[in-house]
């Protein structure tokens, strides 16, 4: 069968791939290998958060019976960015933490992904042996615990509490005399987020954080910076932070309403970390989707950058094996190593807000600091099953060696293969906006010519 696991654990639309059955399965799979087959003098844990979609409650409930009958107790934490998770999961000595959520993706969409008892995601070759669990399920489903051998479901009502006062020690800041708008995107910061930037001195403008099941990400949040440019404006705030769904990505706007995206964020607190000494190797972690502006200040200012593969697990794998402590995706989703085995947005924002603190600059003038290129991104919905194809046609490859002749040193082209959903992504950067916007529509136009 194809791949479970994505770039960002096993995601699908609720009750259609990612089924009640599947949740239950994954459950007990991942009992299995996170915690050994076997006899245990305590009861291995496993945590389990969610955002705020409607199927949460039908995949925690199968998530969890799949744990318990493997022989392991459950934390149930309830509402709660991924971050928050990753860091309870180590806090609290579980076994292994599990994030219900599909990030920034519409409501009809949920997902599962897995940590270490560190609070780290899992590599390639654990989630593989899950999956070959999964595969052979029979063969393992068997034997199981009874009695008092069956694992029990506990919730902890003060998680929430726990994790923003990590969040408060983590950055020391002032933010009193500072109006900020903070969207939530109807998801998991919702409960949290107003408490944490309020209690730093913050004056909260909030919106998008009223979720009713359905409305997670719609028109809101980080994926819908409109939303929030207006707000700033209209508000007159000093700034303005969008979280995705589940608040693990983080974009914000300036006070004139001008979006920053994840390159900029990550280079005014690279270059705020080179000042004081603590940015490890002075590099900064970076993928392939990373402006070209990003390099370019990078030369200029005496900063390595490292470039990955698209997906934060990858700039984490690479952090870890090289020592570096910043980097992160253009999307807004940044790892601050010293202190979150994840990309955590409201970490990020309060270490962007500490960074202009610092320095005495207003967002807008800090963002100065990266002059970004013109990007193009479009995406062509393809079946699952031919995106190999697609990638290696040489049809493809002929009319992206077309372009890249035309564009030279000026420009570049990415397609690439979305690790979460059926889709082919296109970007181009150039000089010529209206030029690099025609040659992507041409090239998605070449990709669904071949999706047959």
């Amino acid at each position: 069968m194809a791949r479970l696991f994505g770039t960002d654990g096993v995601r699908g639309i609720a009750n259609e791939k990612l089924t009640a059955q599947l949740a239950f399965r994954l459950g007990f799979a991942g009992a299995l290998v996170l915690t050994g087959n076997g006899s245990h003098a305590v009861k291995p844990v496993f945590l389990i958060g969610n955002d705020t979609r409607v199927s949460a409650g039908m995949l925690e409930a199968a998530l969890s019976a799949g744990i318990t009958s493997a022989g392991c107790d459950v934390i149930s934490v309830g509402v709660l960015p991924t971050p928050g998770v990753a860091y309870l999961t180590s806090l609290y000595g579980c076994g292994a933490g599990v994030m219900i959520s599909a990030s920034h993706n519409s409501y009809e969409y949920n997902g599962i992904k897995f940590f270490s008892s560190e609070g780290f995601k899992l590599p390639d070759e654990v989630e593989d042996e899950i999956e070959k669990v999964i595969s052979n399920f029979d063969d393992y489903y068997k034997n199981l615990p009874a009695g008092n051998c069956v694992g029990k479901v506990f919730e902890r009502k003060d998680a929430v509490t726990d994790y923003a006062d990590y969040l408060g020690r983590c950055v020391d800041c002032d933010l009193s005399g500072y109006k900020i708008a903070i969207d939530c995107a109807n998801g998991a910061s919702s409960v949290i987020a107003e408490s944490v930037f309020s209690k730093k001195g913050a004056t909260c403008v909030m919106t998008g954080n009223k979720p009713d099941g359905t409305n997670i990400n719609d028109g809101c949040g980080s994926t819908h910076l409109e939303n929030l440019s207006r707000l700033v404006v209209s508000e007159s705030c000093d700034m303005g932070f969008a979280f995705d769904g589940d608040a693990d990505r983080f974009l914000a706007a300036d006070n004139l309403g001008n979006t920053v995206d994840g390159d900029v964020i990550m280079s005014i607190i690279a270059l705020a970390m080179k000042k004081k000494g603590i940015l490890k190797n002075d590099t900064l972690v970076v993928t392939v989707m990373s402006n070209l502006g990003v390099s370019i200040m990078a030369k200029r200012e005496g900063l390595d950058l490292a470039k990955t593969k698209v997906g934060d697990r990858y700039v984490l794998e690479r952090m870890r094996a090289e020592g570096y402590n910043l980097g992160g995706e253009q999307s807004g989703h940044v790892i601050l190593l010293d202190h979150a085995t994840t990309g955590d947005g409201m970490l990020t924002a309060l270490t962007l807000s500490k960074a202009l603190i610092d320095d005495g600059q207003t967002l807008n003038e800090a963002s100065g600091c990266v002059t970004v290129l013109p990007q193009v991104l479009r995406s062509a919905r393809i079946c699952e099953a031919s995106k190999e194809r697609i990638l290696n046609s040489e049809v493809l490859a002929d009319a992206i060696e077309q372009f890249e002749r035309e564009l030279g040193e000026d420009g570049r082209i990415l397609v690439r293969a979305s690790g979460t959903e059926p889709i082919i992504r296109v970007m181009l950067e150039g000089r010529d906006i209206d030029r690099i916007g025609e040659m992507a529509e041409s090239l998605v136009s070449v990709v669904e010519g071949l999706n047959v």
